[in-house]
């Protein structure tokens, strides 16, 4: 199973050339993550936060296809591609414009790695591609 969602390239993500400033599309792999965490696993990062655990990015891979526009509406896709005992791996694309590949690491309160939750291993494991 597959999340999307898409998403408008607006004017605080380009450079003045008028294309996206690379490091842009970072913070919207990471909204990918976040969104999916609402709108699949049911557990906002507002709320993880305020119960003391964390899912910090420790990997972040990405290959660049296409330059993305102001006023263009990009088309997301996220599959996790691996669940590990304490990680897991996204791969999310964005049409023709770019693959990435982030890598999240469960902490638990001491921020130290921990195994993943029941209540979210198992949206984890639906999303499996």
């Amino acid at each position: 199973m597959t999340y999307r969602r898409t998403i408008p390239i607006e004017f605080c993500h380009c450079d003045p050339a008028g294309i996206v400033f690379y490091p842009r599309y970072a913070e919207m792999v990471n909204s990918m993550v976040e969104n999916f965490f609402i709108d699949e696993v049911g557990y906002p990062f507002g709320r993880m936060m305020d119960e003391g655990y964390g899912m910090p990015t420790a990997r972040l891979e990405v290959d660049f296809r296409k330059p993305s526009r102001l006023g263009e509406r990009l088309d997301w896709t996220l599959a996790v591609e691996h669940v590990g005992r304490t990680s897991a791996r996204f791969r999310v694309t964005a049409a023709d414009r770019i693959e990435a590949r982030s890598t999240v690491v469960w902490m638990d309160r001491g921020f130290v790695p921990a195994p993943w939750p029941d209540h979210i291993r198992p949206a984890l494991e639906a999303h499996h591609a």
